[in-house]
């Protein structure tokens, strides 16, 4: 099984990308999100999802560990298949589905092409236990091209140390996640994890 690929990106289409990994092209499915990011020319290094069939193999590809993660967990709700799960990946970055699960915001994810208002409801209300955890294992989130800084990936960190400081405190993780989202919400991306913790805090003694 291709765990991950790097390579130079040869060609960008509608719904997947050629990586050139030693004058091997491989066809490689990706979120809308994922393929805006890539450019002819550009060395990338992406975890890869293989889905083998009796016909096919096919490729999924993804700029970070927790993005893959989130493409499994999503496929694990009744009718969300990887095509209904990359569109909700292109619509939502992995902390912004995490929040909205743990808000129970179904109609964000709504927002997805091909996801109406049943599936979103389904996929917030079946997924709001494990939103938690993948939100926390996102501690950094690479950014395509190595070497340049991730301000998304700070963010991302200061909400999970939060959340985690809140679960050693005794909250259990999903209220502490809701919490969290709320306070990331209100106070916006320069929120430190100090800040991030006093809000969640306050909206845990409600």
């Amino acid at each position: 099984m291709i765990g991950k690929l790097r390579g130079l990106v040869d060609a960008v289409g509608e719904a997947h990308a050629i990586i050139d990994v030693n004058g091997v092209g491989y066809e490689v499915f990706a979120s809308s999100r994922t393929l805006r990011a890539l450019q002819p020319g550009q060395e990338v290094s992406l975890a890869i999802e293989t889905h083998v069939r009796e016909d096919a193999i096919r490729l999924f590809g993804f700029t970070s560990e927790i993005e893959r993660a989130w493409f499994r967990t999503l496929q694990s709700v009744q009718g969300v298949g990887s095509k209904v799960a990359l569109a909700v990946l292109g619509t939502l970055a992995p902390q912004d589905l995490a929040n909205a699960i743990a808000l129970q915001d179904w109609a964000s994810v709504e927002q997805t092409q091909g996801v109406g208002k049943k599936l979103a409801q389904r996929i917030v209300a079946e997924l709001k236990d494990k939103a938690p955890a993948l939100s926390a294992a996102g501690l950094t989130i690479p950014t395509v091209t190595a070497g340049k800084p991730d301000p998304a990936a700070q963010q991302n960190t200061a909400a999970a140390e939060a959340i985690s400081a809140l679960t050693n405190l005794g909250y259990q993780p999903g209220p502490a996640s809701q919490a969290i989202a709320v306070a990331m919400r209100e106070l916006g991306e320069a929120a430190d994890t100090a800040k991030l913790i006093r809000r969640g805090l306050k909206e845990l003694s409600k």
